[in-house]
């Protein structure tokens, strides 16, 4: 192993020849100089992996010196080491860009620590993350191979999850192509799962909390208190992206975690208006009977009551506010700076919901567009993507302007999406839904093993649609795909971000319950 070389610049450096020694004994080249001019010197002869600089020394001091350093390597690490304890002092160090921070006297032990931190912390954590993975997919296993429940799966679901973030950070380990081999098995078996235990959850049997849960569980309660409340609803929003963006957010916001099951299908007519609605889809269909007529491709048809069916819910739930609820839904670019620019007008109102669509439109473009496509290439560049859009979008500027107020911020999604790699073959007459994870038509017919069969809508309360009408749900990572023109299609759709099915990716969501700090 290559040996890291330290540069210390110390007036008294003579003194700290045992720090050396100690430094040297555990593998590290020590270069010691006992003045800013000497140390810049070194720095143009030859590379160093971290500077040790003396805050006060002879000529000019630590903090002069370290500009210089920067401004020739800028990609070096500097460590101010000084007698002063003062704030400002440490302010101003990490003003100017120190990567660490040290109080003399100090002891060796503190040195390594720093240095192994600034040198070490990717091999540690690399070599830490591969071994704890390796841990945990025995255990994962298991638990999946056992009779396991629907807390078992959420915990399952964050576990894999958070897997997925750490090992972006390092794709030469190779664990990567592991990870996505044991997520395929998990939703093979979640698919069972919720084949298995759907209807008693609809049934209110042994239920995990579900979209129709959302708001009677995070809103109803607070509003009741007497407290304002943001209800935020990202579209299309998974757990992965969910966790990447959360670091922004707690700079903010306390967080407390929850999780909500989407219903089936996982799709936007479905699942949110079961959000705003408290209601499941067949109950629904009772009181809107034209809501299922449209295309459900249509958002401003298929979700165009989202206000009311909430209000309506919170009535239902004995809610009563003294002044009306705002709604926003937030489609496009443009709308999003008109709500940014008047965020302010929102503060003073007990309950304020907002449909956010970005992920959803990033989703659906991918499959119609070859740059995205390029840029959203797997599931590590959706979450790169996403949190890069998210940190400088109006979506976060409005977030930190209700960081401000004593609000409290629900957010959540309506369903996430899965990248869908095998297509299914589907008959159906003519008139059948033309969904891509899910399908409802008569005379439906797909292999068993690649879609949940609702032969009774009713059931599982989902809206009849006329007579010998039936579901399929797709399972796993299949798409459906008509025989006519197969190969054109399979083509066309493999590797796109579908939602409407059955996977931990579309049907275990977040729940933040975020109090601005």
């Amino acid at each position: 192993m290559e040996r890291k070389k330290i540069l210390w610049a110390d007036d008294e450096i003579d003194l700290l020849q045992p720090h050396v020694m100690f430094l040297e004994e555990r593998g590290y080249e020590v270069t010691a100089v006992t003045n800013g001019e000497d140390a810049l010197a070194q720095i143009l002869q030859k590379d160093f992996d971290v500077v040790l600089l003396d805050e006060q020394m002879t000529g000019r001091n630590g903090m002069a010196i370290s500009v210089e350093i920067k401004a020739l390597r800028p990609g070096i690490a500097t460590v101010m080491i000084t007698k002063s304890e003062e704030e400002n002092l440490m302010e101003e160090a990490i003003g100017r860009n120190m990567n660490d921070f040290l109080t003399k006297p100090v002891n060796p032990s503190q040195v390594l620590m720093v240095l192994k931190k600034l040198t070490e912390a990717t091999k540690i954590s690399r070599d830490h993350i591969a071994k704890d993975y390796l841990t945990q997919f025995h255990q994962i296993t298991s638990l999946v191979a056992s009779q396991t429940t629907w807390q078992d799966w959420i915990d399952v679901h964050v576990k894999l999850c958070g897997y997925d973030i750490e090992l972006d950070r390092f794709p030469d380990l190779g664990l990567s192509e592991v990870l996505q081999d044991q997520k395929n098995q998990c939703n093979l078996e979640f698919g069972r799962f919720i084949e298995d235990n759907y209807k008693r959850w609809v049934d209110g049997h042994d239920k995990p909390d579900l979209s129709v849960d959302v708001v009677k569980r995070h809103v109803a309660d607070l509003l009741k208190k007497g407290r304002k409340v943001l209800l935020l609803v990202v579209d299309c929003l998974r757990l992965d992206q969910y966790m990447v963006i959360e670091p922004l957010l707690a700079e903010l916001f306390n967080i407390k975690h929850n999780y909500h099951f989407a219903i089936l299908p996982t799709s936007t007519p479905y699942a949110r208006n079961a959000i705003f609605s408290g209601l499941f889809p067949l109950d629904l269909e009772r009181q809107f009977p034209d809501l299922w007529k449209r295309g459900e491709d249509d958002e401003s048809s298929s979700n165009r009551f989202e206000h009311q069916l909430l209000d309506q819910q919170l009535s239902r739930l004995g809610v009563g506010l003294k002044n009306d609820s705002k709604y926003v839904k937030i489609l496009d670019l443009e709308e999003a700076d008109t709500v940014e620019r008047k965020v302010s007008t929102y503060f003073n109102q007990p309950l304020v919901s907002m449909v956010f669509n970005f992920v959803d439109i990033l989703s659906h473009a991918r499959a119609n567009s070859d740059v995205i496509k390029e840029m959203v290439r797997n599931e590590a560049s959706y979450r790169s993507v996403t949190r890069s859009w998210f940190e400088h979008s109006s979506l976060f500027n409005i977030l930190r302007a209700f960081a401000t107020q004593d609000v409290t911020v629900i957010l959540t999604s309506d369903h996430g999406s899965i990248r869908s790699q095998r297509g299914a073959k589907v008959v159906s007459d003519k008139e059948a839904s033309t969904n891509l994870r899910y399908k409802y038509g008569r005379n439906l017919k797909c292999e068993d093993k690649h879609a949940f069969y609702i032969r009774d809508p009713e059931t599982i309360k989902l809206p009849r649609r006329g007579i010998n009408v039936n579901y399929i749900i797709a399972k796993e990572d299949y798409y459906f795909v008509y025989p006519t023109n197969y190969h054109k299609y399979i083509n066309l759709y493999k590797n796109s971000f579908q939602h409407g099915g059955i996977s931990l990716e579309e049907m275990i969501l977040p729940v933040a319950v975020m109090e601005p700090r």
